[in-house]
């Protein structure tokens, strides 16, 4: 009998564990016991990681199961690259997907462990930043769920974004080490490490059929080690991944130089390899951070790029790159990863022999590009001094496409120097810049903008010239979140509750929860009503312990519970949201009460360490939050925080106890927002401009269900050019009254001129944010919340409106589409 070929023994079914309590309890002991060395009662940091381990072992037959569908040949795949994916926790994501609430719990508590307090002893994975990672982590979860062959791509970051500390009312920033006790739910994938280039030079050579080649010689190059990550889909046995790569060094140190005594010369190429992942974002103020950041990019981008095509020729058996853009799809999650069209040609054409035509029919038809900003600095440009040292052979690659391409456009509109001028990838203004979206359009077959009017503003704006010439390429995909993480798992007494009237069919198919409409009507379902203004409760005296924990202020819970949490920026206007506070603190000091809505307004986000005016906008909140929480003419109406290190573990906890959501950019800035839709699912009610997804929102639950406010984006434009501040501020006392108490120093009198910047740039005629241009309006709206607030059976039939209108803004519909018209994926049914 011929022995079997490990090829063939790989492929043997691997046996499925048992997952009742008693086999939960056995191998979560088996863990803390034998694998950690520890015992009951140890820290609960260790009992997490026990109960991980437990829970990683059951997803692995179906994560091996997974990965052998997708590897068949034929399979067509997308890989999602993204420098950012905020995950958050997983423990408690996977007990949901699997099934396996009920199970776990009895285990701890058969040892007499609470299930909670193990749960929030896992770090947040420092994997992002803001909304961008967040939309990332969530798109893969619903990719999961909806059985899609789809890996994400990131970086393992040793030290996440920062974490904020506040010191005298300032933001502080200190290292979040998270993967300072290790990751149990990472895989280490050594055998797939992948040699990233970066300096030396070209040369070229003739191959052996004569024809010229280039080819990037003494560089120095960098090992990119994959660490996995499952991602369990809701429901099904299918568990996609989440690959991240290390950097670390070829060689672990210099020998010579260490024996001759120059100990940190000989482990500074270690060091300096290890950089690429060890810090999320580097402050690109310096010329190192650019660097640093470009180097990050493109480590990505190659590392990434060259994994996918070694699953692709061991899927297809060889290099049969006719088929390439069959069977893969490749999408940049915003500018970062956009290297890779260079990226994807260099190896097509250096390392694969393919002709230049050939190598661009295959980038083109494979390459897909979203775009989340408008704001044009976010859209990244690098100097060609930085590209030409660190990746010589990329910028020479760059030159040949835009080269191409402005034939393209000269041939389109012949004589017209400007818009070469304004179309080329590289900016020749002065010192040379590399444009990389410009780069990612020409190199995509699709880009899309993340909401209707993003979408619209792009192709009327920053790319107008490129849909000029290629209308077929763009398109709107509007962003979404997964119902299991923000709802499901966030808000499980609201879980219950919907599904003990609708069923649970709703958790993977959103689109049923607008079912709930039905029981709109107080009437007919008052019972029901009640449940929900009791489930409200519930999560708002949870945010209030939250709160009085991190805080040390008292939220009473009959209080309006008013929200705004997202990274701080001007254009996300925090500092509206304080001029309305110190609004209210005036009307309370001057004793205009009358019909008075208590309010407990709750502020968190990062600003980025280089932001200095986000920075005082944050010493800003605190001040006022100082004088309000402390005046005794105040008391209960009103109470501020600025919720410090705020999280996706800490927003699991706010979204579902807030009863305002404040989406309050300027009108036109916003590509999309995802915190809005977060409320919205958990019942809160927005207060926000006509801007990103606001609209759609509001489209979907009704106007008079949404309280709208301020200039379009179109009057945005239109008043720019004569904007004027101090008109605003003369016409409403209410404004004088506001810029009175700040002017004169009311909120910082031993901190003289400190806010001076703040005042200015708002009063400046150039403030591109607009922000005093709003007030009124925003006055006027907060001013109708108040209103409604009062009639609480009304507001509970606006709060269970929004649940129930929120399907639309799924995960499970975005990536759907996405399918739809861009990746043309097969959903691969697993362990069937």
């Amino acid at each position: 009998m011929n022995e079997p070929k490990a090829s063939e023994l790989c492929l043997l079914p691997l046996e499925r564990l048992k997952s009742d309590p008693d086999a939960l309890q056995g191998d979560f002991l088996h863990y803390l016991n034998r694998h950690l060395g520890r015992f009951l009662g140890c820290s609960p940091n260790y009992m997490y990681a026990a109960m991980a381990y437990t829970l990683r072992d059951r997803l692995i037959t179906d994560w091996r199961d997974t990965w052998i569908e997708y590897k068949e040949p034929g399979v067509r795949r997308a890989y999602y690259m993204s420098l950012e994916f905020l995950i958050g926790r997983s423990l408690g994501n996977h007990i949901l997907n699997m099934g396996l609430e009920t199970e776990v719990e009895q285990a701890l508590h058969d040892m007499l462990l609470d299930t909670e307090e193990i749960l929030g002893n896992e770090p947040d994975a420092g994997l992002g930043n803001g909304g961008l990672g967040r939309l990332a982590a969530c798109f893969i979860d619903s990719c999961a769920t909806l059985q899609l062959p789809v890996i994400g791509y990131g970086i393992r970051y040793e030290y996440g974004m920062f974490r904020q500390k506040l010191l005298n009312g300032r933001q502080v920033e200190e290292p979040d080490h998270w993967l300072r006790d290790g990751n149990p739910w990472e895989l280490e994938r050594p055998e797939y490490t992948q040699r990233i280039h970066f300096g030396g030079h070209t040369e070229i050579y003739k191959d052996e059929r004569g024809r010229n080649r280039v080819r990037w010689v003494d560089t120095n190059d960098v090992l990119a080690i994959p660490y996995d990550l499952p991602v369990s889909g809701y429901g099904n046995n299918t568990v996609n991944t989440l690959r991240l790569w290390k950097a670390t060094t070829t060689d672990e140190f210099n020998l010579d130089e260490f024996n001759a005594g120059s100990y940190t010369e000989a482990v500074a190429a270690k060091n300096d390899a290890e950089h690429i992942s060890m810090v999320l974002y580097p402050n690109d103020a310096s010329e190192s951070g650019k660097v640093l950041r470009l180097r990050q990019q493109y480590f990505l981008a190659s590392a990434s790029l060259q994994d996918a095509i070694r699953i692709w020729e061991y899927a297809e058996g060889g290099p049969h790159y006719e088929r390439f853009a069959r069977d893969n799809v490749f999408q940049m999650n915003d500018t970062h990863p956009t290297i890779a069209v260079a990226e994807l040609m260099r190896i097509l054409i250096d390392e694969k022999h393919l002709d230049w035509d050939d190598a661009w029919n295959i980038t083109t038809a494979c390459m897909a590009y979203t775009n989340h900003t408008l704001l044009p600095e976010a859209l990244e440009k690098w100097p060609v001094a930085i590209f030409k040292q660190l990746l010589p052979r990329l910028l020479e690659i760059i030159y040949e496409i835009n080269a191409r391409f402005l034939e393209k456009v000269a041939m389109k509109w012949p004589g017209d120097t400007e818009r070469l001028r304004r179309m080329s990838i590289i900016e020749e203004n002065g010192e040379q810049y590399v444009r990389m979206a410009y780069l990612a359009i020409v190199g995509s077959f699709s880009v899309n903008g993340v909401a209707a009017l993003h979408s619209q503003l792009l192709v009327d704006g920053l790319f107008r010239d490129f849909h000029a010439l290629w209308p077929e390429k763009f398109n709107n995909k509007t962003n979404g979140v997964t119902p299991r993480r923000w709802i499901a798992h966030a808000n499980p007494k609201m879980t219950g509750l919907i599904s003990s009237q609708i069923g649970e069919e709703w958790i993977s198919d959103l689109t049923r929860i607008a079912e709930l409409k039905a029981y709109a009507d107080e009437e007919e379902h008052a019972e029901f009503h009640e449940a929900w203004r009791e489930v409200k409760r519930e999560n708002k005296k949870r945010l209030a312990a939250l709160v009085k924990k991190e805080c040390g202020i008292d939220f009473p819970l009959d209080s309006l519970f008013d929200i705004q949490v997202k990274r701080i920026h001007e254009y996300k206007r925090q500092l509206l949201n304080v001029l309305h506070l110190i609004h209210l603190y005036s009307r309370i000091k001057r004793g205009d009460t009358d019909n008075w809505v208590n309010r407990c307004v709750l502020i968190g986000g990062k600003a980025a360490p280089g932001y200095e005016m986000a920075k005082d906008i944050i010493k800003l909140i605190n001040n006022v939050a100082h004088m309000v929480n402390n005046d005794p003419d105040v008391g209960d109406r009103l109470k501020l925080v600025f919720f410090p290190n705020y999280s996706v573990s800490s927003m699991e906890v706010i979204a579902p106890g807030a009863d305002l959501s404040e989406q309050i950019s300027t009108a036109g800035k916003e590509a999309s927002g995802t915190g809005n839709m977060k409320f919205m699912m958990n019942g809160a009610l927005t207060i926000g401009t006509y801007d990103g997804a606001n609209i759609e929102i509001m489209d979907a639950v009704g106007e008079e269900n949404f309280f709208l406010f301020g200039l379009r984006a179109e009057e945005v434009q239109e008043m720019r050019h004569q904007y004027n501040p101090a008109g605003f501020i003369d016409e409403d006392s209410d404004l004088q009254a506001v810029m009175q108490l700040l002017e004169s120093g009311y909120f910082n009198a031993r901190e003289p001129g400190i806010f001076n910047n703040i005042i200015n740039a708002m009063k400046s005629p150039s403030d591109p944010w607009m922000t005093l241009a709003d007030f009124r309006s925003y006055v006027d709206a907060q001013q109708r919340v108040n209103e409604a607030w009062h009639y609480k059976h009304a507001w509970t039939r606006m709060s269970i409106l929004n649940t129930a209108c929120s399907g639309f803004f799924s995960t499970d519909r975005t990536m759907q589409q996405y399918n739809e018209k861009i990746w043309k994926l097969d959903p691969v049914t697993v362990g069937e």
